[in-house]
């Protein structure tokens, strides 16, 4: 008998009970528009025409980046799928979607059930967090090309937005304000940074500036923005949204604005987590730079015209949010820090 699959490092009893242990996590998140079961060669969604007349399909895919080598050094999956769905919602929030499913692709170099159990239960709870349905998915055990215990992850979403409702940006005008909402931390940007930054470091010292070990702070999952934000959008329109993630407010901001719009940013205007503060003591990171790389505490932008300033706030509050007024856009092209 010549050699088996098995023996060429893919294990596919593995990938199949890998399977099964995720299966009552994906049902979870099903929403009643989904058609079949988890397995199948695709996923099928009956989109609601009734709710969604002119309906805009608005997608997005992104991964976790560097954030990754932490969770392996640390042995910790459960937060990972948080922000692979993090990051793709959000992103299709800024248009005014709602996140209606999402798709993984996991990679590995050997495919451990337990460890990709933890990654995809996190994807369910970031699905259930966002209100979507955790539709299909791929796991690809790749031997030789990813180390034993080393595996990548990349998700892609799907939302919808009525073609009247649309957030295209064109309506930002100068004089508008910048309500932000907090952030969970780092969230899934910078951690190439961050690495280097804290090499050498243990990841459950305590330190002195933390109320948490430094694993802890830095491996916190990204947060969801979508159902206080989806509740404010059905009370009053805005004109612009902005995610904070990769380049920081620098290269994110200026993404959603008219040509002639610019943005000052109030940057006293809220408390930093500690870990920001660390970050740039300890690297000796220059402000501009933090901006650049960082959220550095606010993790999602709503643009508003100033008339509508309080009643944004007002129904974020009612939402649980913490919003806080962190900037203005101005006629002069640019940001000012």
């Amino acid at each position: 008998m010549g050699v088996t699959y098995k023996e060429a490092g893919v294990n596919i009893a593995a990938g199949s009970l890998a399977v099964e242990k995720i299966k009552p996590a994906v049902a979870r998140t099903r929403r009643p528009e989904v058609l079949g079961g988890l397995g199948g060669f695709a996923g099928l969604f009956a989109l609601d025409v009734g709710k969604y007349p002119e309906p805009v399909l608005v997608s997005g895919t992104d991964g976790v980046g560097t954030k990754l080598r932490l969770a392996f050094e640390m042995d910790r999956h459960d937060t990972i799928g948080i922000d692979a769905v993090a990051m793709c919602v959000n992103d299709i929030l800024v248009m005014g979607a709602e996140p209606l499913f999402f798709l993984d692709y996991l990679a590995s170099g050997e495919l451990d059930p337990e460890r990709m159990a933890a990654v995809v239960g996190g994807m369910a709870a970031g699905c259930e967090m966002a209100g979507c349905t955790l539709i299909g998915g791929e796991m690809a055990e790749m031997p030789g090309f990813y180390r034993s215990d080393e595996y990548d992850v990349a998700g892609f979403a799907v939302g919808v937005v009525n073609r009247d409702r649309l957030i295209d940006h064109n309506d930002v005008r100068p004089g508008d304000v910048l309500v932000g909402l907090p952030a969970s931390g780092l969230h899934s940007n910078g951690f190439s940074l961050v690495r280097k930054i804290f090499e050498g470091y243990a990841w459950d010292v305590c330190l002195p500036e933390l109320t948490e070990p430094l694993g802890d702070v830095l491996l916190a999952p990204t947060r969801i923005y979508v159902k206080p934000v989806l509740a404010m959008l059905a009370e009053v329109a805005v004109p612009g949204m902005v995610h904070i993630t990769g380049g920081g407010f620098v290269e994110n901001l200026p993404r959603v604005l008219p040509a002639g719009c610019g943005v000052e940013i109030l940057t006293e205007s809220w408390e930093k987590p500690p870990i920001f503060g660390l970050l740039q003591k300890l690297g000796g990171v220059d402000e501009a730079e933090m901006f650049r790389t960082f959220n550095m505490g606010i993790g999602f932008v709503i643009i508003v015209h100033k008339e509508d300033e309080e009643q944004v706030i007002d129904v974020l509050r009612r939402q649980g949010e913490r919003p806080v007024l962190i900037g203005v856009v101005t006629d002069k092209d640019g940001i000012v820090l």
